[in-house]
């Protein structure tokens, strides 16, 4: 089917109450296993490529057309976002390439310059049609906001929505990046508090170290975009692994990134459901439309 918007999965998750699984592409053979996982289960997704995915490539465009070229070929609804953008020209870049949602992070800059630097990006990409996603931030490095034990302020929240006119907000509410173990607790209770008082879809970073039951909970309460990166990233390179300690003396790197790949697919295609599809189970079997 042809490239859907990030901005309609979104909306109907968000509708929906259920999640809206937003996962990150490494490279060409995580977006495939990744498609292919929405394809097997029919569910939406959407594809993120992070600056730090960029800058791995070397540059944007190989690696998001590549992306794009796979949503657009995929069974089901799948879309490409460029996630934690702090360079502007990537984010022109990824707009001309055919990219229609993006996270702006300024999340490391003081409050004002954040919202001045969201808001001058945000009225571009709503110039073109582009979904914008984006966080504020008062603590600096790798994990932003998404540090353990940071909050979000609610109303710190709703100022920085209205002055910059995002569509979306990614919040702090006790997950973190990189996460190598699913042992986070989450701010259930303010995650409904931040639910009622913001007029936009809630995003959960740091979501590889949020066990199944905790998503599940998180999503209940109001959280809508949850991106998962770290946990699937570790799903194939444990296949690699595995591969190559039975047979050492492999050269042909097909033959251990192609089960790496089907391992990724097969974990992604859990997730999907944890996220997405219990939800619309529960609609069908209520009588309403899927």
């Amino acid at each position: 089917m042809p490239l859907v918007p990030t901005s309609s999965i979104v909306a109907d998750a968000h509708a929906a109450g259920i999640g809206a699984a937003a996962f990150n592409v490494i490279h060409l053979e995580t977006a495939e296993a990744l498609v292919a996982a929405a394809d097997q289960t029919g569910l939406p997704l959407i594809l993120q490529i992070s600056e730090n995915c960029v800058r791995y490539h070397g540059s944007l465009l190989p690696v998001t057309r590549a992306a794009l070229a796979l949503a657009e070929a995929a069974r089901t609804a799948v879309s490409v976002h460029l996630d934690h953008i702090t360079d502007a020209d990537l984010i022109r870049q990824g707009v001309a390439a055919g990219v229609g949602s993006v996270m702006i992070d300024a999340s490391t800059l003081p409050f004002a310059q954040n919202v001045a630097t969201t808001a001058r990006l945000t009225s571009w990409c709503h110039d073109r049609g582009v979904f914008v996603e984006a966080e504020l931030g008062e603590v600096g490095g790798k994990d932003g906001v998404h540090a353990p034990g940071v909050r979000t302020d609610p109303d710190e929240a709703l100022a920085f929505v209205t002055a910059t006119g995002v569509d979306a907000l990614a919040v702090a509410v006790g997950s973190s990046h990189a996460m190598r173990e699913r042992t986070a607790k989450l701010d259930l209770e303010l995650i409904g508090r931040l639910r009622e008082k913001l007029p936009v879809p809630l995003v959960l970073h740091g979501s590889s170290g949020v066990p199944d039951e905790e998503l599940r909970a998180a999503i209940a309460a109001g959280m809508t975009k949850i991106n998962i990166s770290t946990h699937l990233v570790s799903v194939f390179t444990q296949g690699v692994r595995k591969v190559l300690e039975a047979d050492p003396a492999l050269i042909d790197s097909r033959k251990y990134v192609a089960p790496a790949r089907d391992a990724v697919r097969g974990e992604a295609a859990r997730l999907l459901h944890v996220l997405g599809g219990e939800g619309r189970k529960k609609e069908t079997t209520s009588g309403e439309a899927p």
